[in-house]
């Protein structure tokens, strides 16, 4: 209710605004009232607070801007201030009553110190992978050098084993500061009910925070993560990120984004397979009442940190997402994933002579019921086609999961 109401209160300040008389140029009201308005969005309440005090030297009489800065400075706690501003919104401008109301249900529950915003979430499911261990799709392979080739088969045990498994996961994320800094920690285990070898956990934290430069907008990002797999560390994860939003003049519910960034992988159990993989990634993106459509197209460059086989690799990812929502309460999700990896020398000289071309799309598809507050049933169906010119690591695999979600503010 009080996040109703100050939405309401902040939308009735743009109407007293649009009515208000303008003493200065209104192109710079409307780029500070917009640029305020995006620091509220993303959680940057002292951001919010100064470009609304510009916005007040400017124009005295920008009655919704006057609106915001007092709410913004009840929810941080200042109490004083708040009532200082509350008065003077309430002599200057003479507000209509459902702002009074507004301003009374403020003062009635009080200006108590700053309460960072909290979630957590937890999901338990069982699941049905038709390729466990990613058993190779051609049992028959060759290796040695072009025109004395040996025609071997694989063993048994990397051919595709289907298995059932159970996934448990946890993710928590919580404001760390007033300026949209946020704190998060994942945690995510799965266990095969006979291929304990493949069984995998990952265990990973970071840091997010948004900034505004100029007209620009950018949402850094920085992670930590170790990845097991069969019970034991198989791998460090260091990553730094930017999503960056340029000022376009786009249609309306309309956003363009450019990802930036760089991963650094380190291998604890194999030699010569460290990496930093580089990545230039656009996304657009439309938003409905009900839905959400993104496309993405990037540029990959993974850099082996030494004599990996294959050396360096080059890659394109594209990418298509859609969510809406279908009959009732249940939402409805489609995505398809496309990644394209080239070695940059053959692979393994003397066996395997090739330059490896890896060319792996993901189709996923999901229903999300509702079946509770704060509760979900996920169904979930995924198929991984991994197609190379390398016919040992080709593979195909089909999954079915169902979970249960609950989640918590």
């Amino acid at each position: 209710m009080i996040k109703k109401n100050a939405l309401c209160a902040r939308l009735l300040g743009l109407l007293l605004w649009l009515c208000s008389p303008a003493y200065a140029d209104p192109r710079v009201q409307q780029d500070l009232y917009l640029d305020a308005m995006r620091s509220i969005t993303e959680g940057r309440q002292n951001d919010a607070s100064e470009a609304l005090n510009r916005m007040i030297e400017q124009e005295p009489q920008h009655a919704g801007a006057w609106l915001d800065l007092a709410i913004i400075q009840c929810e941080l706690g200042h109490a004083a201030e708040a009532e200082r501003l509350f008065q003077t919104i309430e002599k200057r401008f003479s507000p209509p009553p459902a702002i009074m109301e507004v301003i009374a249900h403020m003062r009635a529950r009080g200006c108590a110190a700053w309460h960072p915003r909290h979630n957590l979430t937890l999901t338990l499911g069982r699941g049905m992978d038709s390729n466990a261990n990613q058993g190779a799709s051609n049992p028959n392979f060759s290796i040695g050098p072009a025109g004395s080739q040996v025609e071997l088969q694989l063993l048994p045990e990397f051919l595709p084993r289907s298995d059932h498994y159970t996934v448990a996961s946890a993710e928590y994320v919580r404001d760390l500061t007033t300026n949209g800094t946020l704190g998060f920690a994942q945690f995510r285990l799965a266990q095969n009910d006979t291929l304990s070898s493949f069984n995998t956990s990952t265990l990973a934290a970071g840091l997010e925070q948004p900034w505004r430069i100029g007209n620009w907008g950018v949402r850094g990002t920085g992670s930590f993560a170790l990845l097991g797999l069969g019970g034991q560390l198989y791998q460090r994860q260091a990553l730094l990120q930017a999503r960056i939003t340029p000022p376009l003049q786009l249609p309306q519910r309309t956003q363009f984004n450019v990802l930036t960034g760089v991963t650094h992988a380190d291998y604890v159990t194999l030699s010569d397979f460290n990496s930093n993989t580089w990545e230039l990634r656009g996304l657009l993106s439309y938003r409905t009442q009900s839905g959400l459509v993104e496309a993405s197209v990037g540029y990959l460059n993974d850099r082996a940190a030494s004599s990996r086989p294959g050396g360096d690799r080059n890659g394109w990812f594209t990418g298509l997402y859609g969510r809406t929502q279908l009959g009732g309460d249940v939402i409805g999700e489609l995505g398809w994933i496309r990644q394209t990896w080239k070695g940059s020398s053959a692979y393994s000289p003397g066996l395997i002579d090739q330059i490896r071309y890896q060319d792996t799309q993901i189709l996923r598809g999901a229903l999300v019921i509702p079946v509770a507050p704060h509760h979900s049933l996920n169904v979930e169906l995924r198929q991984v086609r991994n197609n190379e010119n390398i016919s040992i690591f080709e593979y195909t695999s089909r999954q079915l999961q169902v979970s249960w979600q609950w989640q918590g503010f």
